[in-house]
């Protein structure tokens, strides 16, 4: 059985606190690769279940368990600090270390040795960490959402439930660029070096990408979110919240931005701009959130039609401007009447 698309695997999600710590990814939660996918970084997580075809550009650390599905290739060494499933015609270019079992596939490639604490069986298993998914994720389709949290919650031993690290089917990840062709989600509090390319993108809170932002669908920074690089999608909606900065160029169809939000390059947006300004009122019913949003009009767009603004809250003071103007004149001519 392999984790092919279609499946729990369907999306290119990163857990919260999820960093890049000298070319290896590293998670406290567990990790899913989806088959024929690369993956230059090494991986370091709770439990790690690699699809079928699947390369990895260097160590594999697991704390509890390790699935290598059929015809993988690792370019380092795999230490896994409880049971480890290797499938068929799996190729490992340093040392395989088990401190629990260890099921092992026919042809398997371990060119430095391998040693386990544990029973070693030579068969081509399936471990339960595909299972567990496979059933998490098809209660999570029929809306039993209580049902799949007592499932979590009783195969997790008491331990915490963390979200897990999934890298869809086909996917490349590298240094340079992260790139699938699925909606991308990105938690809180993480650290990632290289370009995401997806689907849709969602950026959480407190985040630094060292790498730009594309997709053909809306993409959203979240408030406290650094983005080194460029946010580009072909016709969706960009969405920068307050206390975001973007050290660089946004282009847009539809183009949302904050207050106290920080973007170096220049705003672009083919459809609609809106400035949204966050006003705090201390009334006598005690304080109220409100939003106001400033639109700009027709006269704020370039030769291509694009809207186009290269500073902040410069379409706001324009729009002030041009409402005081339209005071004076019709102040002008009632005097003029009288």
């Amino acid at each position: 059985m392999s984790l092919r698309g279609g499946g729990p695997v369907d999306e290119l999600t990163v857990p919260s606190e999820t960093t890049v710590e000298e070319h290896d990814l590293v998670t406290d939660g567990d990790v899913l690769v989806g088959s024929q996918s690369t993956v230059e970084f090494g991986l370091r997580g709770r439990n790690v279940a690699i699809g079928e075809r699947v390369s990895v550009g260097s160590d594999i650390e697991a704390e509890g368990d390790c699935r290598l599905d059929t015809w993988c290739s690792v370019d380092g060494n795999v230490l896994v600090g409880e049971d480890a499933y290797i499938g068929e015609r799996v190729t490992v270019s340093g040392q395989l270390m088990v401190s629990g079992d260890l099921d092992i596939g026919d042809d398997v490639t371990i060119e430095e040795g391998f040693e386990a604490n544990g029973w070693i069986v030579i068969r081509n298993p399936v471990p339960t960490l595909v299972f567990y998914f496979i059933v998490l994720s098809q209660l999570l389709r029929i809306g039993e959402t209580d049902a799949a949290d007592e499932l979590a919650t009783a195969l997790a031993d008491g331990d915490d439930v963390r979200d897990p690290l999934l890298i869809p089917r086909g996917a490349e990840i590298s240094d340079d660029a992260w790139r699938v062709s699925t909606p991308a989600t990105v938690g809180d509090d993480c650290r990632l070096h290289g370009n995401i390319r997806a689907e849709s993108i969602r950026v959480g809170e407190g985040n630094e990408v060292f790498g730009s932002l594309r997709a053909r669908d809306d993409i959203g920074v979240g408030a406290g979110t650094v983005i080194h690089g460029d946010v580009t999608t072909r016709g969706g909606t960009v969405t920068v919240e307050a206390g975001a900065r973007v050290l660089g160029d946004v282009s847009a169809g539809d183009l949302v931005v904050h207050e106290n939000a920080e973007i170096d390059g220049t705003l672009r947006a083919r459809g609609e701009m809106k400035l949204v300004q966050d006003i705090d009122r201390d009334g006598p019913d005690g304080p109220s959130d409100e939003s106001d949003a400033a639109e700009t009009d027709d006269a704020g767009t370039d030769d291509d039609g694009e809207s186009r603004d290269d500073s902040d809250g410069e379409n706001s003071g324009d729009d002030s401007g041009d409402a005081r103007e339209a005071d004076a004149s019709t102040a002008d001519a009632d005097a003029e009447a009288t």
